[in-house]
């Protein structure tokens, strides 16, 4: 799942807790016809608190692209080899406040807590060091690495753990509006527009080779913003909903690694993110004189990731590979047109190719009187195979004279060494054809339950 706040590979449950804290926040109000589902409530002079907690579980196979094999069909795909299995857990809590301002308008305030995030490789089954090229390539010493113990060699399947993280990676604040509203005119379904900016404050999440334990942030350092909108119907004893949102980076601290070192770079910037989600809610009791209700709801929801940088399940291996202090295999050249090399280290963060994830959820909703609501939820995420390691090798730059800003006298169409079309975020070792690694069987399990009180 990339990912950091904008790009943080991006895991299933981070997406469940966005969706559930753009419309969850403004559940059971005074005033309003109820509606169970958030988003069919829109605030009025009100002010709504609510608390998520997630449990979050991603695993993925990691495959390698292999070259070489004198069996090889040369016009066949390029073959892969698994290679590593990735294991994340994280545990977030999110308060959040719905203030309705008057007018079918409101403001919002979140603050995502990461309580702790872990992350494991292990060799894939029918894989051990010898037979590795994470290995054999030296991105991992012999005995891998175990930031708890790295004093000691591996024995087991254990290829890899990094640093426990934990920490605030950002705070949300935005303004929403209902067009139109069924608790105003019951002919009428409920329609929401948001507009939400997201300000990474928090420590940004790097890796430290040296001293990895001093690095625990959850922070991309990457500022975005949302744009959502939702429509949802009552019935009797039915309720729908669908909700769509487009997302996108506007910003990058100084501190980011999201960072542009020039020459023939290209696809520095995160990726933008796209979804839509929908459902039905079925009233199990639904007593309007006490304000009880209990619900069931069965949904999904589908979010296209675009192609950019970012955290990828191997970017703290990347990061440990491409330190420039230990002289990794990984470490970069800051100016290819400088002879010799001027090492830069590796940032972690890679080259992603855009891929799609899918989830379906359940969830039970309780509201106990007018102003307390409880919800338990779960849900499956699937996301696509896709290339987690392949920045480009630089850009061919126009035979002068051409007018253009930049320019190459030689008239060909490659990428020069030496010149100002090498990209320094190209590693060949993980970057070009026939060694790139890819995500594979990607899935993710997120259990949480949700408390609301307004007043």
């Amino acid at each position: 799942m990339v990912a950091s706040s904008l790009v943080l590979r991006t895991t299933s449950g981070s997406l469940a807790a966005l969706a559930t804290l753009a419309f969850g926040a403004l559940a059971g109000l005074d005033g309003l016809q109820a509606h169970a589902n958030p988003a069919g409530d829109v605030p009025d002079r009100a002010v709504h608190v609510t608390a998520d907690y997630e449990y979050d579980i991603d695993r993925a196979q990691i495959t390698r692209e292999h070259v070489g094999a004198p069996d090889a069909d040369p016009l066949a795909p390029l073959p892969r080899r698994p290679e590593l299995a990735f294991h994340q857990v994280r545990q977030q809590l999110t308060p959040a406040l719905a203030l309705g301002v008057g007018g079918g308008a409101w403001l919002s305030f979140a603050v995502p807590i990461v309580l702790v995030q872990t992350r494991e490789l292990e060799l894939a089954d029918g894989v051990d060091r010898a037979t590795s090229t994470t290995f054999g390539d030296g991105l991992l010493p012999a005995g891998g690495f175990d930031v708890r113990d790295p004093d000691m060699l591996a024995t087991g399947r254990l290829a890899f753990r990094g640093v426990d993280r934990k920490g605030i990676g950002e705070l949300r604040g935005g303004l929403g509006f209902a067009p139109m509203s069924q608790a105003r005119d019951p002919s009428k379904p409920t329609w929401k527009l948001a507009a939400e900016l997201r300000f990474a404050v928090g420590k940004v999440m790097r890796f430290d080779a040296l001293d990895p334990r001093r690095e625990t942030g959850v922070s991309s350092g990457v500022h975005e913003l949302r744009l959502s909108t939702s429509f949802d119907r009552r019935f009797r004893y039915f309720e729908g909903w669908f909700d769509a949102f487009w997302q996108r980076p506007i910003a990058t601290r100084a501190t980011s690694l999201f960072q542009d070192p020039g020459f023939g770079a290209t696809s520095v910037a995160p990726g933008q993110q796209a979804g839509s989600s929908f459902g039905l809610e079925a009233y199990l009791i639904d007593d309007r004189e006490t304000g009880t209700r209990i619900s069931l709801e069965l949904g999904a929801r589908i979010t296209a990731h675009f192609e950019g940088r970012g955290y990828s399940e191997l970017w703290e291996l990347f990061a440990y590979a491409g330190d420039q202090r230990t002289g990794g295999p990984l470490v970069l050249d800051a100016d290819p047109v400088t002879a010799g090399v001027q090492p830069l280290s590796h940032p972690g963060i890679s080259n992603q190719e855009g891929y799609l994830e899918t989830a379906g959820r359940v969830a039970l909703r309780a509201r106990l009187g007018k102003h307390f609501s409880l919800a338990a939820h779960g849900e499956l995420a699937w996301k696509t195979d896709h290339v987690i390691s392949f920045a480009d090798a630089g850009v061919d730059l126009p035979t002068c004279p051409t007018g253009a800003p930049r320019c190459e006298t030689d008239n060909n169409d490659v990428i020069n060494a030496g010149t100002q079309e090498v990209n320094p975020l190209n590693a060949k070792r993980i970057d070009l054809v026939g060694h790139r690694y890819h995500s594979e069987h990607n899935r993710g399990v997120i259990v949480g339950v949700e408390a609301s009180l307004a007043f």
